[in-house]
């Protein structure tokens, strides 16, 4: 699999043109790395689904240059949308708002929704204005893994993923390092789909005070919202700090030579007992959010069946790295 420099004018002139030629390439975001294929076209963005694993109703998030590249794909551009990419585009946040008939169906998972999203990553960015002067309205992109697995933040954590034909896109580290948040804007109220680092308090203040209802069984599917998700392949534990501290006072050290049962992610519990793998969560609701998926696939390579990881704090800062850690738990 080519992994690429995305700095360099001719490899981005390249990539774009392979999306304008329906095929597909991974790049980076600010969130994490995509996988991306034309949007509007059907038998480009099968591909990613089945590259992935994906179940083809399972919908795609469209990513665009700018605001005004998105309105190709609505029918109706709401207030709240208007609002709130005003505020935080380009940057991780994800709008759904009324699918254009006729195009992106696909992409949509087959609703008449569609969620949208204009990134802030700079090689992202000069890709899609690259794949938009060939002829490309949007590309459609989900996490460049195995679907319901650890999603990428860099280059090499999407080598080895898929055909060895795929083109990568090399932009370093992810900064923010978990999925955009999403934002319900095709009804008539505002709903949080999906958390992310965006804070709730935030996002309701772009609206102009509105609340953020919950999401109901009429909401839109989501990309990242099934119950179990972003999963190593060991099994995760979410517990509280105590209980955390009691079970490895339970375990004790391991024996020189044996294989560790258990890797531990913890905030506040140390020093492990010997022989237990482990790595410190950042005390930083952000620096957690960036360091996640990375230190995922780090404790899963230790080939522990288990990852006992404190549970993060309840405050809305933390609501993307708790949601993402129980999905991962809800996958065991």
């Amino acid at each position: 699999m080519p992994v690429l420099n995305g700095s360099d004018a001719m490899v981005l002139g390249d990539a774009a043109q392979r999306l304008a030629d329906g095929q597909l390439v991974a790049f980076p975001t600010e969130t994490v790395y995509g996988l991306g294929a034309r949007a509007d076209d059907d038998a480009a963005v099968a591909r990613i689904y089945a590259a992935k694993g994906r179940p083809a109703d399972h919908p795609l998030i469209v990513h665009v240059a700018h605001a005004e590249a998105a309105r190709a794909f609505a029918a109706q551009w709401p207030e709240r949308a208007q609002r709130l990419t005003a505020a935080f585009w380009p940057g991780p946040l994800t709008v759904i708002v009324p699918r254009a008939p006729g195009i992106a169906a696909a992409a949509a998972g087959g609703q008449d929704t569609i969620g949208l999203r204009c990134p802030a990553h700079p090689v992202a960015h000069a890709l899609l204005l690259e794949a938009a002067r060939r002829g490309v309205p949007g590309v459609a992109a989900p996490s460049a893994n195995r679907f319901g697995k650890v999603s990428p933040t860099r280059a090499d954590h999407v080598a080895g993923e898929f055909d060895a034909a795929l083109w990568v896109l090399d932009g370093g580290a992810c900064d923010v390092g978990i999925e955009s948040a999403i934002v319900d804007c095709s009804r008539d109220r505002a709903v949080l789909l999906r958390p992310g680092t965006l804070t709730r308090e935030r996002i309701e203040a772009a609206l102009g005070g509105e609340p953020l209802a919950e999401r109901d069984r009429q909401a839109p599917r989501a990309s990242g919202t099934l119950d179990a998700h972003y999963a190593p392949r060991a099994r995760v534990r979410l517990m509280e700090g105590a209980a955390l501290k009691a079970a490895l006072s339970v375990l004790g050290p391991v024996a020189s030579g044996s294989a560790a049962p258990v890797a531990v992610y913890s905030r506040t519990v140390g020093p492990l007992p010997a022989g237990i793998p482990g790595r410190a969560m950042p005390a930083d609701a952000a620096a957690a959010a960036r360091a996640l998926f990375g230190v995922l696939r780090e404790l899963d390579a230790f080939g522990t069946p288990l990852i006992w990881i404190e549970t993060p704090p309840a405050d809305s800062a933390w609501d993307g790295v708790r949601d993402r850690l129980q999905r991962a738990a809800a996958a065991g």
